[in-house]
């Protein structure tokens, strides 16, 4: 597996697929992505700080959120309009990965910039109406997000904690209960990072540190499939796109990669504000 033509990152990250292109973050280089596979074409623009996730809204533009919390992302003009930050009294956290959830939501967690990190970030929503509500407290490093196929069961990666959560889901009210531990993975090498989720609700999930991109049943915890990147340890996160939903795209921390498992991905969903 080689790297695609697209320009080194200084920390890839969030790749999400809309419209016949994929969108991902620099988070070190400030900037958002967006590659088109049909032309190898790569557009970027600058977000002049750090930028933790990019979702497309369902009319038009961009929502981002970053060190300065969430924003809109004008693809024409470049132009960046702040929403709110809900951690703006916080100088070490900034927010990390985030995805929307089936009624439009968008759902984002911070990270503590702090070395040792300490649970003080938190996993957040902004909804349609562009008010935000704390889902999860005591959060370290908030990374993949996913929710099943019947909208019943949303999968969460804090990564410190080696596991991925699992959380009966409210689709009406974009409320999370009932939270416990869906599986471990504190015996398989790295560390979770963000997730993807296929048509039969197997998360692929990067292993950061490994080189690794893992497609584990979150029923039974088992292993199916291995996508070793070679010669690149930090893969950060992936997601389905192509035509037909069947290409696995790759982030890491410099470069973009794509490979095709015999899986299926489910299209992403957007924001509805």
């Amino acid at each position: 597996m080689s790297p695609l033509p697209t320009p080194k990152t200084q920390w890839g990250e969030g790749p999400i697929w809309h419209k016949e292109s994929l969108y991902y973050v620099d988070i070190e280089g400030h900037q958002v992505l967006r590659y088109t596979p049909s032309t190898n074409h790569v557009k970027t623009w600058p977000t002049g700080e750090r930028v933790g996730t990019v979702v497309p809204r369902g009319s038009t533009g961009l929502v981002i959120a970053g060190a300065s919390g969430f924003a809109f992302l004008d693809e024409v003009t470049g132009e960046i309009r702040p929403i709110g930050d809900p951690e703006a009294d916080i100088d070490h956290t900034r927010f990390n990965d985030g995805k929307c959830d089936p009624a439009g939501r968008f759902w984002a967690g911070t990270i503590d910039l702090n070395s040792p990190r300490q649970p003080v970030a938190s996993l957040y929503c902004l909804d349609p109406e562009l008010t935000f509500s704390t889902k999860l407290k005591g959060v370290t490093n908030s990374n993949g997000l996913a929710w099943t196929s019947d909208t019943k069961t949303f999968y969460y990666i804090d990564t410190p904690r080696k596991n991925v959560l699992a959380f009966d889901y409210d689709l009406d009210t974009g409320t999370i209960t009932n939270e416990r531990i869906a599986f471990d993975t504190s015996s398989l090498s790295g560390n979770p990072d963000g997730m993807t989720i296929d048509s039969d609700d197997n998360l692929w999930i990067a292993f950061c540190r490994a080189g690794t991109i893992r497609c584990i049943n979150p029923r039974t915890g088992s292993v199916l499939q291995e996508i070793v990147v070679p010669n690149d340890d930090n893969v950060t996160a992936c997601a389905f796109g192509g035509e037909d939903l069947g290409d696995l795209y790759i982030t890491s921390g410099e470069h973009l990669y794509v490979t095709r498992p015999g899986a299926t991905g489910v299209p992403a969903y957007t924001f509805g504000g």
